[in-house]
């Protein structure tokens, strides 16, 4: 780091460099001076084999660099020159640091022709890197997804293939027509079904049993019992086409879709046994419990709005910053229902009966809401309440900054990988047309590295390679025709989020 003393450093001074051993280069355009005795620091460069250029024919010379003046012995290359600054830091600092601006990736590239180690770059750059790493691997996940939803599996066949097209025709309403009318249709239903719950509360529109007591209207029920068949049906056929039946049990929003169903099926059955049994106080304190369970539907909409999965997602990312709140707010909960009961003891007609009673109060008046049913009467008391909700302000605030951000980062981050994977995709279609899309499995198959990341840097040299995860079509990787173009949408994502 900056702070640490540079040990391979040394100084390039006139008493150092021989002029002899200079070499001239020509980096795109950007005409250099550099010394023999300082590139030989590091000799397995590439710039360190050309110090004895002189030693060398023509044609040895030209085999290293892109082109060779023997009259002005000077030496071009058509790579980039802002990284080459980047890279000649190695030879005087002993390390490398890459500059805003530059695309890690390429600059990885750049550091493999110039035959430099990676681990000479500085550790401030490797995570760096390792972020872009992240989000190239986010990006190949999406162009795998969308290569998946649009060409299918050619392995797959009969049930494969049914299987196949029935997850993309209730999971992928961006797939096909049909799947984006089922997922209008299964939103209006939750909507529909949400309002019916809520309207058959309303004592005007209940209907009178034989026995006098409220039930719900007819009407309603048999719109309530439509959206129910609408839902298990829905369920039943994502189960059944579900490539993971497990998983897709254990998912967090399918275990919403059961707990949204299962409530009308066990009230069917237990009514199903007769009145005897309906009439039992715990069999209806339990018919009454799985009723309010149907409010779980609501959260079906997630399913249907990234809105909502996006929050969701923000919120998991800021569980350190919610438990900080809850730990402020718990802290001052107990602090100052404390001193609320110790400072009112003293007023006969005080409200605070104990320091439990008094946490409620403590909880509403740190949240600003002040309901009024419990509130101090003594001087002390008022003190202590108006120093309590300026700290509940101020606990509150704190973590909510940190939480709104991570929401609009991850929000546009969502949005900039979506746009960028697509136009990938675009890419890949415009440049090498339908035919060769269909046939780029067997064009671009690549054996399996150790990983993303060191399979990319060993086997990609094209600046249009991006490393898929895992390639359902028979590679891992899927590499664009463009050699200029493609790696745009990339390294603009890379840039929006290290910027």
């Amino acid at each position: 780091m900056w702070g640490i003393q540079r040990t391979r450093y040394a100084d390039c001074n006139g008493s150092e460099a021989s002029e002899e051993n200079e070499i001239v280069v020509n980096i795109g355009g950007v005409k250099q001076v550099l010394f023999g005795d300082v590139l030989n620091r590091y000799p397995d460069t590439r710039l360190a084999e050309l110090v004895d250029c002189s030693l060398k024919s023509p044609e040895e010379i030209s085999s290293l660099c892109d082109d060779y003046d023997p009259d002005t012995r000077e030496i071009y290359f058509d790579r980039d020159p802002k990284a080459f600054k980047c890279i000649i830091e190695l030879y005087y600092y002993g390390e490398i640091h890459i500059k805003r601006g530059i695309c890690p990736i390429c600059f990885m590239k750049e550091m493999e022709f110039w035959k430099i180690d990676p681990d000479f770059l500085d550790d401030c750059c490797k995570c760096h890197l390792n972020e872009v790493e992240d989000e190239l691997a986010e990006i190949a996940e999406k162009v795998r997804t969308i290569l998946v939803d649009r060409e299918g599996d050619p392995s797959a066949a009969g049930w494969q293939r049914f299987q196949i097209c029935l997850w993309r025709l209730m999971e992928k309403p961006e797939s096909s027509l049909p799947a984006h009318i089922i997922t209008i249709v299964s939103f209006i239903f939750v909507l529909v079904s949400s309002v019916v719950m809520c309207v058959g509360t309303i004592p005007d529109l209940q209907v009178e049993d034989s026995e006098g007591n409220l039930t719900e209207n007819p009407t309603l029920e048999v719109i309530e019992t439509l959206c129910i068949g609408w839902f298990t049906i829905e369920y039943i056929l994502r189960l059944i086409s579900a490539p993971n039946k497990m998983k897709f049990v254990l998912a967090f929003m399918n275990i919403i879709d059961f707990m949204a169903i299962m409530p009308f099926f066990v009230v069917l059955i237990l009514t199903s046994f007769g009145t005897g049994v309906m009439e039992l106080a715990n069999v209806q304190q339990a018919v009454q419990a799985l009723r309010i369970m149907r409010i779980a539907r609501i959260f079906k909409l997630a399913r249907h709005s990234s809105g909502l999965q996006t929050l969701t997602s923000a919120l998991k990312s800021s569980f350190k910053e919610l438990g900080l709140l809850l730990m402020y707010m718990g802290v001052g909960v107990f602090l100052f229902s404390a001193l609320g009961y110790t400072m009112e003891q003293s007023h006969p007609e005080t409200l605070f009966t104990s320091i439990p009673q008094s946490f409620w109060w403590a909880v509403i008046t740190m949240t600003t809401v002040g309901y009024g049913d419990v509130y101090p009467k003594t001087t002390l008391g008022r003190c202590n309440a108006a120093l309590s909700f300026l700290c509940g302000v101020i606990a509150i605030a704190l973590p909510i900054h940190p939480i709104i951000n991570n929401f609009v980062l991850f929000y546009n981050k969502q949005q900039v990988l979506e746009t960028a994977a697509k136009h990938e995709i675009e890419l890949m279609a415009l440049r090498s047309g339908e035919g060769e899309l269909e046939a780029a499995p067997a064009a671009h198959k690549h054996v399996c590295g150790a990983g993303v990341w060191d399979h990319a840097m060993r086997s990609c040299h094209s600046d249009t390679y991006i490393p898929l995860l895992n390639d359902p079509r028979g590679g891992v990787g899927v590499e664009t025709p463009s050699m200029d173009t493609s790696f745009e949408s990339t390294a603009e994502a890379s840039e929006y989020f290290i910027s």
